[in-house]
């Protein structure tokens, strides 16, 4: 297998409480992605981000894992996933794991036996203390519970039912690489890392990501685990500059494959996400082609996930252009250099949840930040856009498969509303119209399999009309440009080149004063 198949590989993340019902429970599970194992075949994907199946009581929908070896009997059973694995293998798609190992869940068994005394051989698999300092938790307020039967607080950054394992404990570093290695060793294709930037935290120091300690942590994984295995692994940081993504991603370094930064994600937050401001793309831009730059590393290319509003709903247009919207964000990104990442029902254009009331929200952030925001007089009205605007919920609502009956995800009540604009919006609509956005990302991802430029090419930004994405691939003496017109109106667009041939999307017939339509994007070879 060649070295580094990632490079040349679109990865599709999967949520499976939302992607597909088999046992008609209203929740999705491991057979119902197996079922749509050749639909993702189809699309031409080679591996799978699969949000955590793991046994969890889903306080946080399986970021809060019980037991990491155990698959959470809502959707399913270890040997489903060992099904889905072998049968993804048969179609050449690797599988992906989440890996969560900054906190468990409080019902770990770790943590049952380390609050049970002092003196328990697992209580310094978490962290506590006497006292709580100031760190805050990124599901609002404190980051410290007091455990009342010991008097002392432990540290949780997220929900206090996922309290955070101690790393300074060399104990803790054996039995995550021990139950890396058992997943490695059913054949799956890499671990996408939860939150990893924040294992090197310094808790009296009160520094959180990046910590000091956080490299050394990550050579030692890569040395007890995945090294020399050929897998993919990607950590997610959302604090990484492009010489902090250098440290973690140069493969002489020998940590991981590449990481997701979210420097263009939170470009539009002025304190956090949930005061977003509209998208400015020229930022968005600038932002994008900094992180082309990466010399040594690797990069992942994404726009939306299982956290993020909808890619079309943020950063396009919704209503009027949502196809044509769709289509240029997916030929700018798929066309850099680096990995791309597909976030499920993205491939058709699936928008944001038209959230009507308080009462359809699921998300504990979102509830979270209600509670603290009502606190603090603001309304109803503003929370709710709020959410409508950024809220996770947008994002995990079921994928819609037919106009059928909730889209055809589930013949029951399912867990979360179905977007009502599935009647529309459906991968059957889709997957046969030739001009659709699935044909789009479709042709994009054959493209990257078979045309080392796309790959390995070199990246030039070209100076244009603020929102006009325009750049250069440079390999082997041969030209490649992509142009996207990222607006509503109609932009004024002029190279000196001729045209050799085309390679996708809307082509003009020259490239000499021409005038873009609305969200025209296209690339030619020149």
């Amino acid at each position: 297998m060649e070295k580094s198949w990632w490079k040349k590989t679109v990865v599709y993340q999967i949520y499976p409480r939302s992607f597909m019902d088999a046992n008609d429970d209203g929740v999705g599970d491991l057979q119902g992605i197996i079922s749509k194992l050749d639909y993702l075949k189809t699309l031409g994907i080679g591996a799978i981000w699969l949000s955590p199946v793991y046994q969890s009581p889903m306080d946080d929908n399986g970021y809060d894992i019980s037991d990491y070896r155990a698959i959470s009997s809502e959707f399913g059973t270890m040997e489903d996933m060992d099904e889905l694995i072998n049968q993804a293998k048969k179609r050449e798609i690797k599988i992906v794991m989440d890996l969560v190992v900054n906190h468990t869940s409080d019902e770990h068994q770790w943590f049952i036996e380390a609050k049970k005394s002092k003196d328990n051989k697992y209580r310094d698999y978490y962290v506590w203390r006497d006292e709580p300092n100031h760190l805050q938790s990124t599901f609002s307020g404190s980051a410290w519970e007091l455990d009342e039967k010991s008097k002392q607080y432990y540290l949780h950054l997220f929900s206090k039912r996922q309290p955070d394992l101690n790393w300074d404990n060399p104990k803790v570093h054996e039995e995550i690489y021990d139950m890396m290695n058992f997943w490695i060793d059913k054949g799956i294709g890499g671990f996408r890392m939860d939150v990893i930037d924040l294992i090197g935290k310094e808790v009296d120091k009160e520094i959180t990501g990046n910590g000091p300690k956080l490299h050394d942590y990550l050579k030692e994984m890569n040395r007890a685990t995945f090294g020399g295995r050929n897998l993919l692994t990607v950590g997610e940081t959302w604090g990484a500059t492009p010489e902090i993504a250098e440290l973690y991603s140069d493969p002489s370094h020998d940590e991981l494959s590449m990481v997701f930064q979210f420097e263009h994600i939170t470009s539009n937050w002025p304190n956090e996400k949930w005061d977003a401001e509209s998208i400015s793309i020229p930022k968005i831009k600038q932002i994008l082609a900094k992180w082309q730059g990466l010399k040594h590393g690797w990069n992942s290319l994404f726009l939306n996930n299982h956290d993020l509003p909808r890619l079309v709903s943020n950063f396009g247009n919704d209503s009027k252009y949502r196809i044509e919207s769709a289509k240029a964000f997916a030929i700018v990104l798929h066309l850099m250099k680096g990995t791309p990442y597909i976030y499920q029902g993205e491939e058709i254009g699936m928008t944001n949840f038209p959230f009507k009331d308080i009462n359809q929200v699921k998300d504990i952030e979102s509830l979270n930040m209600r509670k603290e925001r009502l606190k603090n007089g603001i309304s109803e009205e503003e929370i709710l856009n709020s959410i409508k605007k950024v809220g996770r919920d947008n994002a995990r609502t079921p994928m819609q498969w037919t106009n059928q009956n909730n889209a055809g995800f589930t013949s029951a009540e399912p867990w979360i509303a179905v977007n009502p604009n599935y009647t529309e919006i459906n991968v059957a609509s889709e997957i046969n119209h030739e001009n659709s956005i699935f044909k789009t990302y479709q042709k994009l991802i054959s493209l990257r399999k078979n045309n080392d430029w796309i790959v390995y090419g070199d990246f030039e930004l070209l100076s244009s009309a603020s929102n006009v994405f325009s750049y250069i691939r440079t390999y082997e003496n041969e030209r490649y440009l992509v142009v996207a017109n990222l607006s509503n109106e109609k932009e004024q667009f002029s190279l000196p080149y001729e045209i050799k041939s085309s390679v996708i999307g809307q082509i003009p017939s020259t490239l000499k004063n021409i005038v873009l339509a609305p969200w025209q994007a296209f690339s030619v070879q020149i």
